[in-house]
């Protein structure tokens, strides 16, 4: 079996944050611009249950592929939670999260991910 790649965890991230609906889902290539990780997932959701669920789907989602998690932040609160997969760190907010901290404009010199590569049923 051919090992598992970087690509390959932030397609099952991808698509566990799809899957429980996660809002203005952004993925980031940091490999040019941070020794952090090669990608950051970013998705908002609509409320603390959302949040949890999607950061519960990923974890489940991750772990049943084969992938191990480093860490996991702000479950319990649920404004932000951070997702440490070594390769692959995601972020979900709430709403007022998403807006106050704007990651997405934090990293403005990396490249975004065309989901589409890695949703095509989007």
């Amino acid at each position: 079996m051919a090992e598992k790649t970087a690509k390959d965890l932030l397609k099952t991230v991808l698509t566990a944050v799809d899957n429980k609906h996660g809002e203005d889902v952004t993925a980031l290539d940091m490999q040019s611009v941070s020794l952090l990780a090669d990608y950051f997932v970013m998705a908002s959701a609509g409320s603390s249950r959302q949040a949890q669920a999607i950061a519960r789907e990923v974890k489940e989602e991750v772990v049943a592929a084969g992938f191990e998690i480093d860490h996991i932040e702000g479950f319990e609160k649920a404004n932000w939670i951070v997702l440490d997969l070594g390769d692959v760190i995601v972020h979900v907010f709430d709403e007022e999260s998403r807006d106050f901290y704007h990651l997405d404009r934090l990293w403005f010199d990396a490249k975004e991910v065309d989901l589409d590569q890695y949703l095509p049923e989007r």
